[in-house]
């Protein structure tokens, strides 16, 4: 068949006609790489693999729809607005007009993303879904310190701040967060907020250091759009709990470093808290004299609180103003709480933390009133003092202590993460001041999964939790003489003898497979099986079971069987049977390679001891 020629300039085929190159995307558009780069962050466009890569494998495609999706996009016409304006700024300036320049900047067209957010997340289902980078970002730069060179303002930093403790105290005041683990990157936490499950990464309380290795320009771009993101979470979060956002903060509580708990009194406010609207003084004057701070117990407070408020002379930028949020306000419904829920409630419900200075605050500020706990710290603005007399556990992290309460226990931070994966209050023997922690193990590593590793603390953990729960654990040795002892443990009525029987038939269930296979082998083989090799059988299974066979020969006709069985397989139930045989013995790999560390490690211990 002659191939026929297609004239220059015609319309093009195939990927060439569904996929464009980076080089021609910023052709089309006419705009710069930073500039298209910065669109494709807000507008949720990404690069795409054709299958045959017409202009090389070392070039970076886009989808034809995308790159005309952008050409249509709004933001493109503000980005040249904004370049058009700034020549005009540049301009003033080179004529030294100051004023004019002045001016200029100040009329300066900003970007709004809220459509954008409107167009990407339709459902509030979907913004929550995507929300695990958005909050690891804005926790990120939270504690990043504000600098002029890396274009990070001061105001940037105390926004995310702010968004980030209005998160957490919804979290806590939810009761959502589920799962915690400290980690040398920083803190994760999992909470679960509407049936969506979301994991987020905090910094360690520690002065961060900016590289110049970071990219800060792409952050700040992806930061442009989960700010508004993010705040639009927590204005649809705080009216589904029937309070109005932005909350209320006490000043001087923020200036001594306890957002979480002046955020808390906004909470424990009347049922019609009053509004903070930070552009107009005198909306926020109105709305204070409506509803006074709680926080302030004189008449002189509250007017100092309300001048400081008015003035805006306290910076929002410090943890702790929101840790009151996790009381139980006035009228509060039991029942609206699933069972999960319920039991992360009532987890420290009978317990009163003190907090030494020395301890990670913001973070346990966070997880202990969300699981129903009373804490305080030391300093300023605490709701309660060391020395008071029913705090059950004060959480340090030094041996020399000035003053010791025998009323109390001195326990380090890891028992409250410990105690919060593990659902139980654990005893505080092995968390005492100046003894070795045990391994603060991962919850987001399961454990049960066939074939994992488990280590010993976790079976400790384990039977703690089945304790808890006056539930029967099985036997040590059961679980790999019976097929499935976890459903004769269920009602805690098995006993040994139940046990010994459950054994016994299955050897006998072993001794039939293994005369299934023999009969298999020779029906392949063509060959037939008379009564007298049916009668053989029946002599070496006896054999069997009098004396036992070796192990290698019940390996052999075990492999035997195996091989005659896959040849009954499809092609692609075999190369699934293989990837499951791969994936078994990587397993068993890394098994061995972790109970050969253990080995070691307990090696060292006992020749130093």
């Amino acid at each position: 068949m002659v191939k026929h020629y297609r004239p220059a300039g015609k319309k093009k085929e195939g990927n060439a006609a569904k996929f464009l190159t980076r080089t021609q995307a910023l052709k089309q558009l006419q705009i710069s790489l930073p500039l298209f780069r910065k669109l494709c962050i807000l507008k949720g466009v990404t690069p795409r693999e054709p299958k045959k890569k017409f202009k090389g494998n070392d070039k970076t495609y886009y989808h034809v729809k995308d790159i005309s999706f952008l050409h249509h996009e709004p933001l493109l016409e503000i980005h040249r607005a904004i370049r058009v304006h700034e020549r005009k700024i540049k301009k003033a300036e080179a004529k030294k007009n100051v004023e004019r320049a002045n001016r200029l900047r100040e009329k300066t067209p900003k970007p709004k993303i809220d459509r954008i957010i409107r167009q990407r997340y339709p459902r509030f289902v979907d913004a929550l879904g995507e929300l695990d980078d958005c909050l690891t970002m804005v926790h990120l730069f939270a504690a990043l310190p504000a600098t002029e060179s890396k274009k990070i303002d001061v105001e940037r930093v105390h926004k995310c701040r702010r968004l980030a403790h209005e998160w957490q105290a919804f979290v806590s005041r939810t009761h959502k967060l589920r799962k915690t683990f400290v980690s040398v990157k920083g803190i994760y936490y999992q909470a679960e907020v509407e049936g969506q499950t979301i994991t987020w990464l905090t910094p360690h309380s520690l002065q961060q250091v900016v590289s110049n290795d970071v990219d800060i320009p792409t952050m700040l771009n992806f930061l442009q759009i989960y700010e508004p993101l993010l705040g639009f979470i927590n204005f649809h979060l705080y009216h589904s709990i029937k309070l109005k956002y932005p909350p209320i903060l006490d000043p001087r509580l923020e200036a001594l470093a306890a957002d979480l708990y002046a955020l808390s009194r906004y909470a424990n406010a009347s049922t019609r808290p009053a509004i903070l609207n930070s552009e107009a003084s005198q909306s926020v004057e109105s709305d204070q004299l409506e509803s006074k701070p709680i926080g302030a117990e004189t008449d002189n407070e509250n007017s100092e609180l309300r001048l400081a408020q008015l003035q805006h002379q306290l910076p929002s930028n410090e943890p702790g103003a929101l840790m009151h949020l996790v009381e139980k306000a006035a009228g509060e419904d039991e029942e609206e709480y699933d069972e999960e829920t319920r039991q992360c409630k009532n987890l420290f419900q009978n317990v009163k933390i003190f907090l030494s200075r020395e301890v990670p605050r913001e973070s346990l500020l966070f997880i202990i009133p969300a699981f129903g706990g009373i804490v305080s710290w030391e300093g300023e603005g605490a709701p309660f003092v060391e020395s008071d007399q029913s705090i059950t556990h004060q959480i340090v992290d030094r041996e020399a202590q000035g003053h010791r309460f025998l009323s109390r226990e001195y326990v380090q931070p890891q028992w409250v993460f410990d105690c919060v994966n593990a659902r139980i209050i654990l005893p505080t023997e092995n968390y005492l001041v100046g003894r070795v922690p045990p391994p603060h193990l991962s919850p987001f590593v399961d454990y049960d999964e066939e074939g994992a590793y488990v280590p010993e603390y976790a079976k400790t953990i384990k039977h703690l939790q089945a304790a808890a729960r006056k539930e029967v654990l099985p036997l040590p040795g059961l679980e790999k003489d019976l097929e499935d002892p976890q459903n004769l443990l269920a009602d805690g009525v098995i006993d040994r003898a139940a046990a010994n029987h459950a054994a016994k038939e299955k050897q006998k269930m072993l001794i039939h497979e293994q005369r299934y296979q023999e009969d298999l082998k020779k029906e392949l083989q063509g060959a037939t099986y008379a009564s007298a090799g049916s009668k053989a059988r029946e002599e070496t299974s006896a054999g069997l079971i009098q004396t036992g066979e070796s192990a290698n020969n019940g390996q052999a006709n075990v492999d035997e069987g195996a091989d005659m069985s896959k040849l009954l397989l499809s092609r692609k139930k075999r190369k699934l049977l293989e990837a499951m045989r791969i994936s078994n013995e990587r397993k068993q790999t890394k098994y061995d390679v972790i109970t050969q560390r253990k080995k070691k490690i307990d090696e060292a211990q006992n020749q130093r001891s």
